[in-house]
C-alpha cells in the first residue's frame, strides 16, 4: 500500500484527477479500452466535477459505480444519480455508463444482470474507492454475512448486501473483481479516516474490507 499526503483537499483533487485521466488515456492508447469505477458519497464530488471537464476521448470510456443502493435512480441516495449529476456533464457526458441497479427484477436477478452488463468492461482500468471509518469499501461491510461471501475467491462479480440496521439492500462489486483492478486508488479526508487506515493494516479483509485491494492500493489523503 502506498500513501500520498497532500497539503489540502484541493491539491489532492487536482493531482488525482490528472492521474486518473492520464491512466485512462494510456489504456485507450495501448488497450483500445478504458473503464472507470467510482464511489458514491460526498467525498468524491469535487473530484467528479474536476474530471467532468477534462479532455479525454470519453466516448471510449466506460463508467460505473462500485456499489449501489437499491433505490430508484432519481433517489438522492443513488450512486448512479450522483455520478450522472457530477461527472456526466461537459466532455465526460460522452462516456458510456453502466447501472448496477435498474429496479426491474428481484435483487438476485439485478445482481446477475449487472454482472452480465459489466463483463465486457472488466478488468477495471482505474478503480477509485472511498472508505468509511469502519474500514468498509464499496458495500463490503465488516462482519456482514453477505460481505464474507463476497470476499470468497469464487464470488460472482456482483453481490447483494443487506446492511445491518435495516437500511435498504445494496449491490456491490465483490473481492474477485476489485482485486483484478489494474490501478486501484483510495481517496480519504480527515484524521479519523487516516486512523482507520492505520488500524486496517493490522486486520484481515473480513475485519477491514479495504484490505481486499491493499497490495496495489494507492491512498490519497488530505486533512
Amino acid at each position: 500500500m502506498k500513501l500520498i499526503e497532500y497539503p489540502d483537499r484541493e491539491a489532492l483533487v487536482l493531482s488525482l484527477a490528472q492521474e486518473i485521466v492520464g491512466r485512462l488515456r494510456q489504456s485507450l492508447s495501448s488497450e483500445g479500452r478504458a473503464t472507470l469505477c467510482l464511489p458514491g458519497g460526498s467525498t468524491p464530488e469535487p473530484l467528479l466535477s474536476q474530471l467532468a471537464d477534462m479532455a479525454l476521448e470519453w466516448e471510449r470510456v466506460v463508467v460505473f459505480p462500485g456499489d449501489e443502493r437499491c433505490v430508484p435512480p432519481d433517489d438522492a441516495r443513488s450512486n448512479a444519480g450522483l455520478l450522472r449529476r457530477h461527472l456526466m456533464a461537459g466532455p465526460a457526458a460522452a462516456a458510456q455508463f453502466i447501472d448496477l441497479f435498474t429496479g426491474t427484477g428481484t435483487l438476485e436477478e439485478e445482481a446477475a444482470a449487472a454482472a452480465e452488463r459489466l463483463k465486457p468492461a472488466l478488468p477495471i482500468t482505474v478503480l477509485l474507492l472511498g472508505m468509511g471509518e469502519d474500514m468498509h469499501v464499496a458495500s463490503l461491510f465488516p462482519g456482514n454475512d453477505g460481505t464474507l461471501a463476497a470476499l470468497e475467491p469464487g464470488a460472482p462479480p456482483v453481490a447483494v448486501i443487506h446492511p445491518d440496521g435495516g437500511a435498504e439492500p445494496r449491490l456491490t462489486l465483490t473481492a474477485p473483481v476489485l482485486k483484478k483492478a489494474m490501478d486501484p486508488h483510495l481517496m480519504i479526508f480527515g484524521q479519523s479516516k487516516r486512523e482507520a487506515l492505520e488500524r486496517a493494516a493490522k486486520l484481515t479483509p473480513a475485519e477491514a474490507p479495504v484490505r481486499v485491494v491493499w497490495g496495489d492500493l494507492c491512498v490519497h489523503w488530505a486533512e
